[in-house]
Formats: C-alpha cells, structure tokens, sequence
C-alpha cells in the first residue's frame, strides 16, 4: 500500500485532503506538515477529526517528507511548491499541487499573473489534472498540475461541446459562484462574516488568475486560441461552487445534439452527472462530493446554449479532483475513497 503525505494540512484544502484520505482504503495517510500548527495534533486544529484520526502535523522538511511518502499532495499557496517540487521528483516521488504552479504550460503566462516561476523545465512534462480529459496523461505523469476551483466548473461541461464544433468559441461568458471557503483558511477583511453575511458581490470582475488558466484547456478544445469573459462572484454559503456559461451554437446545433455530446463523451465517468434540458444544478446535491452536476437549456429567440454546472469547490473543485488524480497515477479505479453518498438535504 502506498503512503500518502499532505504538505499544508490545515488549510481548507489540506483538510479536506485529510478527511478524503484518512478514510482512503488504497493508501496509507502517513504525514501532515503545517508550518503554523506544527506539533499539534490535526483534532486539535480541525476537531471534527477527534477519534478518527490523530497524526500530529509536523513542520515542512523535505528528507523526513520524502522518507515518510510516496504520493505528495501540496496544498500550499502559489510560488511555494516550485521552490521545493523539483527536489520532489528528483526522489521519484508522484506530486499532486493544487496551487497554480504547474497548471498553465507557458511560463510567460505564469509570469503575468502570478511569479518569477523557478521550476521553468518542469512545466512541459507536468500534466493539468483534469481527470475526464486528460485521463491517459495522467496515468503516465509523476507531476499533476491540479486544476482550479473556477476552472473545473467552467471547463467540464465546455470542452467537449468546442472539441465536437457544436459551439462557437468567440463570445463565451463565464459567470460563477463560489462559497467563502474557496478564499482559503487565511484572515481577510472581505471574507470576515460581517462582510460576507447577506452579501453577494462580484470580484477581480475580467480580471480573476484563473482566467489564462481556462482559455489554456479552451483553446486546447478548440484547436484555436480563445478568449473568455470571466466574471466571479462570492455567495455566502461555506462551500459549494455555480457556473452559468453563455455561449452561440453553431448553425444545426440541436437541443438533442448536445445531450448526445455530454453522453457519450463522458460515459462511464462516474463523476459527471448530466442532466435533461431545462433541469438546472444545485450545489446542494453535489455538497461534500466530488460530483460534477452538469444542466443546460437552449435559448433558441437568440441561438445562444446556456450551461450550467455545479461542484463542491473543496472537493471535485481541490481535494476531490487532487485524490481522483492520485488513483489515475496509482493505477486504482478512480473513484476508490470518493463515493460517499450525497447528502440530500
């Protein structure tokens, strides 16, 4: 059995890494680094773990890391990771970072908006962690770029309508959602309850970092550059992620055309609901999962396709997506330690 470890275990995505792994029957949970919470116990950051789990969390070294795992998953804001990761896989170690670090393959994009980027030559050989797309690439990699929040909801019901020509790629919108928890576990003004607490606003409106990230995977689906308007927006709820996507259908685009698409591109995909036209998402019924629930309707006065999908963003949106990869690269089913039943209410 392979041994698992979580560098930044106490954030929210380290979390929920560790409840997601702890319960993991294909590995071994056998090291949390915290660099705040270093001697503690993760029940005693995280009580809800009290007599289920009691690894206490250790500072970040990368022998002792090394020695106590074989899979890493790296839950840590960006620029951190590549600082250390190249040393990771000179181990042999398989990595799997839900920062930005390794996602985008330009690193004059990277630049742009994030760093310097220190890792430069591992960009080629790491693998965007999209499990229903790049399956096959994923299997063969030590390094998984996982894929943002904003991102997973935008890209999955997207990508096969523009790899199949149903949609035009010019004009696309991409309206989402987020809970509070997707701005991380970190103190901020705008994130205090105060602030959030009967609001909803948008934010870093054409502007957000996971912008170059989605036109990247769109313009790989389309065989062409692509260029999004990209608008999201924080909701106060703790967790659970909406997209709602405006695009034109392409001449001879039916209702009935694009369930086919949706159908039969991910049949047997396991997380990847679709619904009937008209039937809408609601992030109450993927909550605590890694489901992606994905509707549409067809707005025919106007030609345009409106997509809908719905994730928990700590789950099929980080941690969910991040252990669905580990189980690719480890050659398990993919859905091994994700198939907790859905809450219904």
């Amino acid at each position: 059995m392979k041994k698992a470890g979580v560098v930044g275990a106490t954030g929210y995505a380290g979390a929920e890494l560790v409840r997601l792994l702890s319960a993991h029957p294909g590995v071994k949970l056998n090291m949390l680094t915290s660099r705040q919470y270093a001697g503690s116990s993760i029940a005693e950051v995280y009580p809800a773990f009290k007599g289920v789990l009691d690894l206490v969390c250790q500072p970040f070294e990368l022998d002792r890391l090394c020695e106590a795992a074989d899979v890493i998953f790296i839950a840590l804001p960006h620029k951190l990771p590549m600082g250390f990761v190249p040393q990771l896989i000179k181990q042999g170690k398989k990595v799997i970072d839900l920062s930005a670090d390794f996602r985008l393959k330009d690193a004059a994009v990277y630049e742009a908006h994030y760093e310097p980027h220190t890792a430069k030559d591992l960009l080629p050989e790491a693998v965007y962690g999209l499990a229903e797309i790049y399956q096959t690439e994923i299997e063969k990699t030590h390094l998984v770029g996982n894929p943002g929040c904003y991102p997973t909801s935008a890209l999955l019901p997207l990508m096969p309508l523009l790899k199949a020509g149903l949609v035009d790629s010019k004009h696309i919108i991409i309206d989402a959602k987020s809970g509070v928890s997707g701005a991380g576990r970190s103190l901020a003004l705008t994130t205090h309850f105060c602030q959030v607490n009967d609001s909803f606003k948008a934010y870093k409106i054409a502007a957000h970092r996971h912008t170059p990230e989605i036109e990247q995977e769109l313009g790989n689906a389309a065989g062409q550059p692509v260029q999004i308007s990209f608008v999201p927006h924080l909701v106060p709820m703790t967790r659970g992620m909406l997209t709602t996507i405006y695009c034109d259908l392409r001449e001879g685009t039916s209702a009935a055309k694009v369930k086919e698409c949706f159908e039969s591109y991910y049949k047997g995909r396991y997380f990847v609901r679709i619904g009937s036209e008209g039937q809408s998402p609601d992030t109450l019924n993927v909550k605590g999962t890694n489901f992606c629930d994905i509707g549409f309707k067809i707005d025919t006065r106007v030609n345009r396709l409106i997509l809908i999908a719905a994730i928990d963003n700590l789950v099929k949106g980080a941690a969910g997506q991040a252990v669905q990869n580990m189980n690719i690269m480890l050659g398990l089913n993919e859905t091994k330690g994700l198939t907790q039943t859905p809450f219904p209410v």
